[in-house]
């Protein structure tokens, strides 16, 4: 049965980190660590478990007043498709309507917009290139 939680221990923090990087980082090349950002501690952070394996992992930090910003959204390979990343995003939007939050932004890369899409986010702008190469685009849900 999948689970949603805050990872809580040495080994759910590294299944974590791994699957950031092994999904967002190491496909364009870049280094271990890039995975690992200045606020980590200040977000609040999401893993999805299946028994002992971590299917998805994703984090969100108050960006603005009543604002949330979700960012590092990543599903395991083998994963996609069956609602791991669905059900990460809710967790979080239950966790930013306790705090009071009424609204939250994000960055999606090109491929990802019809799922935000799917799940009642819209596109604000066309944001940034990663890599060179991953257009993103600024999207924003109203809770």
């Amino acid at each position: 049965m999948l689970e949603i939680k805050s990872p809580q221990t040495d080994s759910d923090w590294k299944a974590y980190y791994a699957l950031r990087f092994n999904v967002l980082r190491e496909p364009w090349s870049q280094p271990l660590g890039s995975e690992v950002l200045a606020d980590e501690g200040q977000a609040i952070h999401a893993i999805a478990v299946e028994g002992t394996k971590v299917l998805g992992v994703a984090r969100m930090h108050e960006s603005a007043e009543k604002q949330g910003q979700v960012r590092c959204v990543a599903t395991a390979t083998e994963a996609q498709g069956k609602g791991i990343g669905k059900a990460i995003m809710a967790y979080l939007e239950e966790k930013a309507i306790q705090k009071g939050w009424t609204e939250i932004v994000l960055e999606a890369r090109e491929n990802a917009v019809p799922f935000y899409e799917a799940i009642g986010y819209t596109i604000v702008a066309e944001s940034y290139l990663l890599f060179g190469e991953i257009q993103h685009y600024r999207m924003q849900k109203s809770l």
